[in-house]
């Protein structure tokens, strides 16, 4: 006599856990994934991958001629710019990209199963790469302006993995509402311009702290994770405990918030997408 499989919904674990061991088991799929975007981002870009190193290096060249009258206290404001920005493209094209891949993987989830947030983690993990090439200019940059490099420049993997979950968090945050508010698409482009210009990348800290009396800062969770990263590379000091805590909450927290919600919701997006 066959023994009879009986499902019990009631047993099923959280789709939080679910999701995260469905990614783990689809591994070899997250990396064709990362390997498609790559190939796709720079399939007709006639300077392929160097267009990674020239697009920020092109941007502080432009903006350090605007505004280095304006910031002219910043001490090598080109390399200070420079620093931000690669954490900042990183953090918006992750984003972004991750409304866009999921509105394209929707329709790619109705015919067979994948993980839902496999769209969105292959997305951060080429963004990260791209992240790797930007070191370059950096480095460069520094180098003509003449900030030295010192040795806490080996501690910037870590800063590397708080702006990865603070950008995969945000993006599954920013990609569930999209699902379900299209309008959130259109109008996340025009957030991102405003909070450029609300965090210490071009503007530096003294400027913007004194501002609501510094609330702008304190509520901006980008400020804490861009001062880890430039504290290690423009100032060549450790950030304190106390920094690293807040950077850490501030990236890992919204990696929790944003991954329960959206493994919450994503039963759902086949009816809105």
């Amino acid at each position: 006599m066959s023994e009879l499989n009986i499902y019990d919904s009631a047993k099923r674990k959280h789709p939080a856990i679910e999701e995260l061991t469905a990614l783990f088991k689809y591994r070899d799929l997250i990396y064709q994934l990362v390997r498609r975007d790559l190939i796709a981002r720079y399939k007709r870009s006639v300077l392929g991958v160097a267009w990674t190193m020239l697009n920020p290096l092109g941007i502080m060249i432009v903006m350090t001629i605007v505004f280095s009258q304006v910031f002219s206290r910043v001490e090598s404001y080109p390399a200070y710019l420079i620093t931000g920005l690669i954490c900042w493209n990183m953090f918006t094209q992750s984003t972004s990209f991750a409304i866009n891949s999921m509105v394209w993987g929707n329709k790619l989830l109705e015919q067979i199963y994948l993980p839902n947030t496999s769209f969105v983690v292959s997305t951060i993990l080429s963004n990260m790469i791209n992240f790797v090439l930007s070191l370059i200019p950096l480095f460069l940059i520094m180098f003509v302006t003449q900030v030295p490099v010192r040795w806490t420049v080996v501690l910037i993997p870590l800063a590397m993995i708080l702006i990865g979950a603070f950008s995969l968090g945000f993006g599954l945050l920013i990609s569930t509402l999209a699902v379900f508010f299209p309008d959130v698409a259109e109008l996340y482009p025009v957030i991102l311009r405003a909070w450029l210009y609300l965090t210490p990348i071009i503007v530096p800290v003294d400027i913007l702290n004194n501002i609501l009396n510094g609330w702008i800062l304190r509520l901006n969770p980008m400020y804490y994770i861009i001062d880890v990263f430039r504290q290690l590379i423009y100032y060549g000091t450790i950030p304190s405990l106390t920094q690293w805590l807040i950077a850490i909450f501030a990236a890992f927290g919204t990696l929790v918030i944003g991954w329960i919600f959206f493994c919450n919701k994503s039963d759902k997006f086949a009816y809105y997408v």
